[in-house]
């Protein structure tokens, strides 16, 4: 039996589509991974190809021993969703992976229209450090150790994740 989801979805997460759509996929990521960088095209094509049947959430595990950029890019997007621009900031971190320096950061925030002297401010004194960390402990409990990992409906998904299709038709089968 593979591991389970130890925090259920709540309003704490951040999701996009119905909230009562029939598959949930979390997936616990890091915005300077590779592999996160990799699937997050992949993902994309699914929510496309699966629309209101799926709900996605993404929640932080930033590895920082291999990823230096890694926590500053989760605490940003952190930062952009108090101001109501989660997703704009999630798509912009991944579309500029190799861009996550804190200079990055604030020219993201003022690309998507944030207040980015509060966002600034925000990122210098550490506001949303346990909003990330409790991510990242939720993905431990779970049974996360690297990324990106996934979990559909509570179960985690040890599939093939890099076809879109494969993944969408799993998705579907697991529901």
């Amino acid at each position: 039996m593979s591991p389970r989801l130890r925090k259920a979805v709540d309003a704490d997460d951040h999701s996009t589509g119905p909230e009562d759509a029939p598959i949930t996929l979390v997936e616990y990521g890091d915005f300077e991974c590779p592999h996160c960088g990799r699937a997050y095209p992949i993902v994309k094509a699914v929510q496309d190809q699966l629309g209101n049947q799926l709900r996605f959430v993404f929640r932080n595990f930033p590895i920082s021993e291999s990823h230096p950029h890694a926590e500053n890019a989760a605490e940003a997007s952190e930062a952009a969703a108090v101001q109501d621009r989660y997703w704009q900031m999630h798509d912009m971190l991944f579309e500029n992976q190799n861009a996550l320096e804190d200079v990055d950061l604030v020219s993201y925030a003022e690309e998507i229209g944030l207040d980015v002297e509060r966002f600034e401010r925000e990122l210098e004194n550490g506001t949303y450090t346990n909003d990330v960390a409790e991510d990242f402990s939720t993905g431990v409990r779970s049974g996360v150790n690297g990324t990106p990992t996934f979990f559909v409906n509570g179960e985690r998904f040890d599939g093939d994740w890099t076809d879109p299709s494969v993944f969408a038709q799993s998705l579907l089968d697991a529901s």
